[in-house]
């Protein structure tokens, strides 16, 4: 049962991500979602579901990281 309420959480907090227009928002909404993912895929057991969410959980939080350095060093020239 609390596996269920795992995935439907994931899947909804993924797709909430949809209704957020700052992509800052966008990929921290994604990167719980990804987490929420790899606790369900490494709870069944499954490979491609983890290996796929930390994929997006990894690109999201690096991408996040990127335009946070990018505006700070745009800000200090």
């Amino acid at each position: 049962m609390w596996l269920n309420v795992i995935g439907w959480t994931a899947t909804a907090v993924f797709s909430s991500s949809y209704f957020f227009k700052e992509a800052a928002t966008l990929r921290k909404i994604q990167a719980a979602a990804a987490s929420l993912w790899v606790v369900y895929g490494v709870s069944i057991h499954s490979a491609p579901v983890v290996v796929a969410n930390l994929i997006v959980g990894i690109a999201a939080i690096y991408t996040s990281l990127h335009s946070i350095l990018n505006r700070r060093v745009g800000t200090n020239l």
